[in-house]
């Protein structure tokens, strides 16, 4: 079996594809590898919406671009890589394509995970287990097996420095210091993962009327028309962002003093800026993939039948978000309050 020398390691690559979040669950394992390598090149391979949250960090020496659909842009990395040579290569991925990169990258150490199909690509290997492990602690486990640091647990977002800039003068401009601001972000990858309107509009209320919530929503391209429902609800209770790129979205959620959000890659940003979030969970598993640190919540209506379907459509009547209990979002609420010691102005 293939044992890993520390002392051979002076170039490192992670490779992690699709969603924003997924990346920034990855990072967990940045400081680590810092730890036993800190004079190592780390370099990382995501796919174009990721590079943002990853450009700026100073822990990371290049981020390279992975293109889906362009088989003579793959061939062309393929051939970066190996030119680059890497000796350890961690496939966070393990996916056909990604096996194969890593296959023909000529690292002494390629670690993947051992599934079906592609255990030729890898001579070192994270564990066996499908679903025993949150999605950010599964990388922490690979590093246990392979004998290195895992104790460190902060996920990593970066933000750049004019993002900030802008956040911050939206913040001025619209709430002043003490304001309880609540982010409110309707983003989701699926359709069936997105809390309905009506039910974000309605937790919003009981957020104005409990705490005189300031309630800012936060949205993607993709989910406009949802954040301006939802403000159309509130009838002028709230604040709606301007369109924004990833990074100024990722600036005004770390502005937030805390943020509501559906299973998505502004969930998991917010908890890589300390953001202290609740996820809102109805067809995927919050055990898994749910807001990585202890100060952070999430919710999901455990008692029906169909809860975590894993369905892209739902073939009912959303109920997981529909029905859901504006009093137990209410008491989340007021546990991120209590463990985040946030300070609620008083108000008449």
């Amino acid at each position: 079996m293939t044992q890993l020398n520390k002392e051979k390691i002076n170039k490192i690559l992670i490779i992690k594809l699709r969603g924003i979040g997924d990346v920034v669950l990855s990072t967990i394992v940045i400081d680590n590898l810092r730890r036993d390598f800190p004079n190592a090149r780390i370099d990382y391979l995501v796919e174009k919406p990721s590079e943002p949250g990853l450009l700026g960090l100073k822990e990371i020496n290049q981020v390279l671009l992975f293109e889906r659909n362009d088989f003579w842009k793959k061939v062309s990395l393929i051939l970066q890589i190996r030119k680059a040579k890497y000796d350890l290569i961690f496939d966070f991925f393990t996916n056909p394509s990604t096996a194969l990169i890593t296959f023909l990258s000529g690292a002494n150490y390629k670690v993947g995970y051992p599934y079906r199909g592609r255990k030729y690509a890898y001579n070192l290997y994270g564990p066996e287990e499908r679903g025993r492990y949150h999605s950010a602690q599964l990388h922490l486990e690979t590093l246990k097996l392979l004998g290195l640091n895992s104790s460190f647990t902060s996920l990593h977002y970066s933000i750049s420095s004019s993002a900030l800039i802008m956040a911050d003068k939206y913040f001025k401009e619209n709430f002043s210091e003490n304001d309880f601001v609540v982010g409110i972000c309707p983003t989701g990858g699926w359709e069936s993962k997105k809390c309905d309107p009506e039910k974000f509009a309605e937790i919003s209320n009981a957020l104005i009327k409990k705490y005189n919530a300031k309630i800012f929503i936060i949205w993607g391209k993709s989910d406009e028309e949802d954040a301006h429902k939802i403000h159309s609800l509130l009838e002028e209770k709230s604040f709606i962002a301007p369109e924004t790129s990833i990074q100024e979205l990722a600036a005004l959620i770390s502005r937030c003093k805390i943020l509501i959000a559906n299973d998505s890659g502004p969930m998991h940003i917010a908890s890589a800026v300390g953001t202290p979030v609740l996820g809102l969970f109805g067809p995927t598993n919050p055990y898994m993939h749910g807001p990585y640190g202890n100060r952070n919540e999430w919710i999901r209506l455990d008692e029906l039948e169909c809860i975590e379907c894993n369905l892209l459509v739902c073939p009912r009547k959303h109920e997981c978000f529909r029905d859901l209990p504006v009093e137990k979002v209410l008491h989340k609420v007021e546990s991120l309050i209590s463990k985040n010691n946030i300070v609620i102005p008083v108000h008449g």
